[in-house]
């Protein structure tokens, strides 16, 4: 059980963020950082840059900043690595993935042509739409983790880090059902140096990271560290996991949306959902292994925000379809549309409909700064495992065994700043509010 308001080492020194896979989302948030720093943008969307926690009763006035409530690392002290399959610096890969503007990247193209990926741990049986040369070669996965191992100790003793984090920003990989080899650590590490095809490259990267001391945050419906051996590593090595799937465009909407209908018990006969994007992701996902295990992720949030087995008269029938259709000339400009069935008094039919149209990377990247720094914050205060708290950043949260995931975002954003207020020992807000009318 952590302790109320135990000392939080202060975050001192430079703060390494790893981040595997370079595309769009690396891009955006590793050239956003550069620009906030010069002071050429703000941290727009960021949680721990803009958002505030509320202290004590609302007559007490207190809410503070949440950078300045807890010891989060500065931005001036991250200093970023990644891996990828192709070898463009992270200026080329941001000129390539086309999503932010060229004028703004020139500006930063000497900040950003000194971040060049290390050779991926990739293999194309996990990503069927994708391939690329800056690959590394072993004989078996544990080769290609220890591969890993070596690079991370380097990249900490080469930029003189005081600590680091690792973030999966890299393509969603085929579905993987858990297996027996992913029960304990002792049978994933001998499935590793067996080739195991339960061993997917993300579990690699997860176990070099946990391996190495360092934290690590599952960006992608990957299966990867929500494995009874990950998590069994995690805790053993006193560091912090979380995952999976940036919440993003559309289903960050359904999580905004689906607690107002449950809120005012509104009937749902259906909800339609279907995406056009045309980045790498799309691509990726274009692969029916790939989009199965994107499916996995965005078709849970309903069942657990509306829970039909609680309201059958409300949510028990209720059908809901996911598209994604690769659409080539949309680029990272997502366009999602909802066509949603409900019901109200009476059983009278009505409808709602939204046309979101977002950018995939502006709104995942500073999910990944937030991350970056709350993982960090996570590793210095001692909790080890899941974090549960960081759910609101995730479309399947990871959660203990036998507890179901909160997909509710408002109460995420409750549970996430509770626990901020826990580790500072402050207390909890109930909302409540007798106190005021006695």
């Amino acid at each position: 059980m952590l302790q109320k308001g135990a000392p939080i080492p202060d975050a001192k020194g430079r703060l390494g963020v790893l981040l595997v896979g370079m595309g769009a989302v690396t891009t955006t948030f590793i050239a956003g950082v550069e620009a906030i720093r010069r002071g050429l943008a703000k941290p727009i969307g960021s949680l721990t840059q803009m958002g505030t926690v509320r202290l004590g009763k609302r007559t007490d006035g207190r809410s503070p900043l949440i950078k300045d409530f807890v010891p989060l690392a500065q931005l001036d002290d991250l200093v970023f690595g990644a891996w990828d399959i192709f070898e463009e610096n992270c200026y080329e890969a941001a000129m390539s993935a086309g999503v932010l503007e060229k004028e703004l990247l020139v500006q930063l193209k000497p900040q950003l042509s000194k971040v060049k990926p290390m050779p991926a741990a990739f293999d194309q049986e996990y990503v069927k739409r994708l391939n690329g040369p800056h690959v590394k070669k072993g004989k078996t996965k544990m080769d290609l983790a220890e591969q890993l191992m070596d690079e991370i100790a380097e990249f900490k003793k080469k930029n003189r880090l005081s600590r680091m984090v690792m973030v999966w920003c890299a393509s969603t990989e085929i579905f993987i059902k858990p297996q027996p080899v992913h029960k304990t650590l002792a049978a994933f590490e001998k499935a590793m140096r067996e080739n195991h095809k339960a061993i997917a490259p993300s579990m690699i990267y997860a176990y070099a990271a946990l391996k190495s001391g360092v934290g690590f945050a599952n960006g992608a419906p990957n299966l990867t560290v929500d494995i009874p051996a990950l998590i069994e590593l995690a805790e053993k090595q006193n560091l912090p996991i979380c995952g999976k799937d940036f919440k993003t465009g559309q289903t960050m909407m359904k999580t905004i949306i689906a607690p107002g209908l449950k809120a005012r018990l509104l009937g749902l006969h259906g909800w339609y959902s279907t995406n056009i994007l045309g980045n790498r992701d799309g691509e990726v996902l274009d692969d029916p292994g790939s989009f199965k295990t994107k499916e996995e992720s965005k078709l849970s949030v309903l069942e657990y925000i509306l829970q039909p087995q609680v309201y059958p008269d409300l949510y028990s029938d209720f059908s809901h379809l996911v598209r994604i259709n690769y659409y080539p000339p949309r680029g990272d400009n997502k366009e999602g549309w909802d066509n949603i069935d409900i019901f109200g008094w009476l059983g009278y039919p009505m409808q709602i409909k939204i046309d979101f149209l977002c950018r995939d990377s502006i709104l995942a990247a500073p999910i990944v700064l937030d991350l970056a720094l709350f993982m960090d914050l996570a590793q210095r205060a001692g909790m080890r495992g899941i974090q549960e708290w960081l759910s609101f950043y995730f479309k399947s949260p990871m959660c203990a065994p036998k507890l179901y995931p909160e997909h509710d975002l408002f109460i995420q954003l409750m549970k996430l700043k509770n626990t901020l207020r826990h580790l500072r020992g402050e207390e909890m807000i109930t909302h409540l509010g007798l106190e005021y009318y006695d």
